[in-house]
């Protein structure tokens, strides 16, 4: 009986073995078949355009808005959560925006915005739908840039695609949403994403502290740091020289403190020296201490970009502007281009600029001997440290010539 029940028993084993290995087979089967039904595709490319960029390194693209043929100039901005249009730019296309009771928060304000709702914007070789811009004045902007603002392309663009930034060939890609592999030689950040970029970062000047900071395509600066988070964090050097700064934002002109810190880290890459403003957030638009400031687009310039909204990826590579100096010059006065005439803003007190005697209304006629009226140039010449400028502005119907050294903060 012993050696039946054994051989029954033995039999019966191997029946239930073959038949738990045709079902595992089946299920596995099956569980591959999902898997392969549900592999995303690869990412493909849309449009490439190209673009320029403005001091700072801010990025300008153009664009058509609706069926109209003017192009018009958008910052890609990935420090806004929209898109939004200027609001003389509405008015000169005869739109008419709704009131909301919706606001926005710049560094200079918290307004009520009005919205175009169902727009469409025309990229060569890519239409996208759907979208509802905000308005807002940026002539502020536009008397910085000395370029016509229109709007700010932020967030609610760009996630719905996956945008490749080339600083080298100045071409932007739009790829559809999709598998893609990173190339290599560069660096995956993973940042919170809640339609703004929270990104960590190392400052270090006594002493190193870690943060999370707006990842800002938009800002044309290095870092700019809140009076909270350095205040809270005391890891400035005491001893520190601060430099007065005129600072331009959302709702017009701010005043700042520039100074230069030890070293910024961004993942595994470092920057020496670099140039920072600290500023008073008022209306918190850092949400601090959730974040601590920003990184502006004159340290992001430096990589080459993938942003991938809907995997939370940036991937930043290196490019031929990593090694770029800083600006590391004061000459305390800002240009603005208003009405097609080149006026000085502020002037800030002890600077080079209020030394020489210069104005606040100063009509800039030219800047070392260029006449051209171009502000991105005459900007330029004035950011060369320990040279000296010479400039012929007009005050009252008379010429003046004004001479100063600009000085350096570092």
């Amino acid at each position: 009986m012993n050696s039946e029940w054994v051989a029954i028993s033995t039999n019966c084993m191997r029946k239930i073995f073959i038949c738990l290995s045709v079902i595992v087979s089946l299920l596995a089967s099956k569980s591959m078949q999902a898997q392969e039904e549900f592999i995303e595709p690869p990412s493909k490319l849309l449009t490439r355009i190209p673009f320029i960029q403005l001091t700072g390194g801010i990025v300008i693209v153009r664009a058509q808005l609706g069926t109209n043929p003017d192009t018009l100039n958008f910052i890609l901005d990935t420090g806004s959560s929209g898109i939004s249009l200027d609001s003389s730019t509405a008015v000169e296309f005869n739109l008419h925006p709704i009131p909301t009771e919706r606001t926005i928060r710049g560094i200079a304000t918290i307004r009520k915005v009005s919205f175009l709702y169902n727009q469409q914007l025309h990229f060569p070789g890519l239409i996208i739908d759907s979208l509802d811009f905000h308005i807002n004045d940026y002539s502020i902007l536009t008397a910085v840039y000395g370029e016509r603002i229109d709007g700010i392309i932020g967030y609610s663009v760009m996630n719905r695609y996956i945008i490749k930034i080339d600083y080298d060939n100045m071409k932007i890609d739009f790829c559809n949403k999709g598998t893609l592999r990173y190339p290599r030689g560069g660096y995956l950040l993973k940042p919170t994403i809640n339609q703004l970029v929270a990104q960590s970062a190392r400052v270090k000047d006594d002493y190193a502290v870690s943060s999370r900071f707006l990842y800002d395509m938009g800002a044309g600066v290095c870092m700019l740091l809140t009076k909270d988070f350095v205040n809270d964090s005391n890891f400035l050097n005491k001893k520190k020289k601060r430099w007065i700064k005129e600072g331009e934002g959302l709702g017009g002109k701010i005043d700042m403190e520039l100074m230069v810190i030890k070293e910024t880290k961004l993942g595994p890459y470092r920057f020496k020296n670099v140039p920072v403003y600290v500023f008073d957030d008022e209306n918190n638009v850092t949400n601090y201490p959730y974040m601590g400031g920003l990184i502006g687009n004159d340290i992001l310039r430096r990589f080459n970009v993938i942003i991938n909204y809907e995997k939370r990826d940036i991937y930043i590579t290196p490019n031929s502007h990593f090694a770029d100096q800083f600006d590391y010059s004061y000459s305390g006065i800002e240009l603005y281009l208003i009405r097609g005439v080149i006026l000085i803003g502020d002037v800030a007190k002890n600077s080079p600029a209020e030394a020489a005697g210069l104005k606040e209304g100063d009509e800039v006629i030219a800047v070392n001997k260029n006449f051209s009226q171009n502000l991105d140039q005459y900007k330029q010449a004035l950011q060369v440290p320990n040279e000296r400028v010479k400039l012929i502005i007009r005050r009252g119907g008379e010429l003046i010539e004004i001479v100063f050294k600009v000085k350096s903060i570092i």
